[in-house]
């Protein structure tokens, strides 16, 4: 059982000495539940309480994910994983934000005999005016109730446990947003490097097959190639995997790939696709609707009237906009800007979202669709 002397109106050079320890440990390379657990004793320690306990919600507020405790058990307000009662104490510092301090109504808590409703001091986690969850303390030796320096002291512990919290919640989104940052550099490369040289390899197998006057060693060309198609397949697979999808069913970037794919049955080629920026986190679902029909019918258009070998196809962000660039090498514009329905939809969409579209003739031949929108 954790002993202290009683506190005093002021705060002697052991306890300072001791809040400051319990503040400089957040700086440290320990683990939170260990920082926590340090923050509770020490807590404990200074005001003179037998218990002590932290709980930590998560970020909706709706279910423990930390709970720690000294001294005696204290079950009265859950465990990790349970849900938090309205009408609990923990519950109560959600709602109101303000400390709370119930004295031991008969003088005896501790002794034997005592109540079994000990004094209370428990005060809310508080960040920004967000409660993250709470630090109490109970039963304090040699008094019925926790005194106002009491208070402040776990107050500013509380204050301490926040900053540990918070800096471990942001720890693990950085390697969050590491993490998906990677999958996006292998992704790209696998798509913009080793799909393009594979389909290269591949259009240089068939045009050897219809070289070869040899029957098996024409064969053997045709079942290599067969074998380069299934494995871009899986490269793409692939791909697709390492994007988790943020709109419903898929991501910006795994939607606008399958719509190339698609394509290519009509192209008789796939289009590159290229992407630049988070474009996932930029594309919500108002813009991807718009986005994903502008691309269906630019491609539809190239496929129709421009006699294209190649397309590029760029999706990007920057500076608050999406963007949407289609080049292909193919006839071109000639006298018109083949504005038909279309193309005039495509006008539309962009306007309708505040933003710009455009069509032109591409220098050295061919045609480049321009589709730009505000990301937000």
């Amino acid at each position: 059982m954790i002993t202290a002397e009683p506190s005093v109106g002021v705060p002697g050079t052991d306890q300072l000495r001791r809040v400051l320890d319990a503040v400089l440990l957040i700086g440290s390379d320990l683990d939170l539940t260990a920082t926590l657990q340090r923050i509770t004793e020490t807590a404990a320690l200074l005001v003179g309480a037998t218990q002590g306990t932290l709980r930590v919600l998560d970020q909706s507020k709706t279910v423990l994910v930390e709970v720690v405790t000294i001294g005696a058990a204290d079950h009265a307000e859950g465990e990790v994983g349970e849900l938090p009662s309205f009408s609990s104490i923990l519950g109560t510092l959600v709602r109101n934000s303000n400390p709370i301090r119930i004295p031991d109504p008969t003088g005896r808590a501790g002794m034997p005999g005592g109540t079994a409703k000990p004094s209370l001091l428990a005060v809310p986690i508080l960040i920004r005016g967000e409660v993250l969850g709470s630090l109490s303390l109970r039963e304090k030796n040699g008094a019925t109730a926790f005194a106002d320096l009491d208070e402040e002291i776990v107050v500013a512990l509380a204050a301490g446990a926040a900053v540990a919290i918070e800096n471990a919640r942001l720890h693990a989104r950085v390697a969050e947003l590491a993490q998906l940052e990677d999958r996006d550099r292998i992704a790209r490369d696998l798509h913009d490097t080793a799909i393009q040289r594979l389909f290269g390899v591949g259009l240089s197998l068939q045009g050897s097959v219809r070289l070869s006057l040899d029957p098996t060693v024409s064969a053997r060309l045709e079942s290599a190639v067969d074998e380069v198609d299934i494995t871009i397949r899986e490269i793409r697979t692939a791909i697709f995997e390492l994007h988790p999808p943020q709109l419903p069913g898929r991501s910006a970037r795994q939607a606008a790939i399958a719509i190339c794919v698609e394509a290519a049955r009509t192209l008789g080629f796939e289009p590159a696709v290229h992407f630049d920026g988070p474009v996932d986190a930029a594309v919500g679902d108002g813009i991807a609707h718009h986005l994903l029909a502008v691309q269906r019918e630019a491609l539809s258009n190239v496929a129709k009237h421009a006699s294209a070998r190649t397309i590029d196809l760029t999706l990007e962000t920057h500076g608050g906009t999406v963007s949407l660039t289609i080049e292909d090498d193919g006839v071109g514009l000639g006298d018109h800007d083949g504005r038909g329905d279309g193309l005039a939809n495509m006008e539309t969409r962009a306007r309708e979202l505040g933003g710009e579209f455009s069509i032109a003739n591409r220098p050295g031949g061919g045609t480049v669709f321009r589709w730009s929108v505000p990301s937000s």
